[in-house]
């Protein structure tokens, strides 16, 4: 828990051809319990297991990654201590629970299609698309309340699931009735 080096230069660029990084004007600082070392060096050229490409933020890497892939991005970012993780296990989860979220609203869509009205097809219709209007706003809430605040992100994909399976459940007991 202490400072017993400390490297600064003017300029760091990434030497494509050594696959390295070049710092230049260099000041080398190597400090010891009762003296300190100090070096100026012109150029040096350091490893430090860190490409370029994992410097820049692509906001969109998660939509563009494979499953497998994206729960390895997780992990390495878990151990960088990256910020803005929840996003990223957002995205995880609801890979999972998007195909349920599928049959969730076909049963709500089949009960509510196989219900006979005399007043024609206008009143099923409409609630079919005010309940798949409010699953998308209902997903989205629990994402940004995921994302910007505590809710844990397994709960943020899988709250929207867990409410309409419930409405479909009770939907379908009542559709038999």
């Amino acid at each position: 828990n202490k400072v017993i080096y400390n490297l600064r230069g003017d300029n760091i660029k990434w030497d494509t051809a050594k696959k390295n990084w070049k710092v230049e004007n260099a000041v080398e600082r190597k400090i010891y319990p009762m003296r300190e070392d100090v070096r100026i060096i012109p150029v040096i050229n350091l490893n430090l297991n860190v490409k370029p490409q994992e410097l820049t933020r692509d906001e969109y890497l998660k939509d563009k990654l494979i499953t497998p892939d994206l729960k390895k991005f997780i992990k390495m970012e878990e151990l960088r201590g990256a910020e803005g993780l929840n996003t990223l296990k957002v995205e995880r989860y609801r890979r999972d629970a998007t195909p349920f979220a599928v049959l969730i609203l076909t049963v709500i869509g089949v009960v509510v299609a196989a219900r006979k009205t005399r007043g024609g097809s206008g009143a099923p219709l409409a609630i079919g698309i005010v309940t798949a209007a409010f699953f998308v706003v209902m997903d989205k809430f629990s994402t940004v309340f995921s994302t910007k605040g505590n809710l844990p992100p397994m709960l943020a994909a899988w709250l929207p699931n867990i409410l309409f399976g419930i409405v479909a459940i009770l939907m379908y007991r009542k559709a038999r009735q």
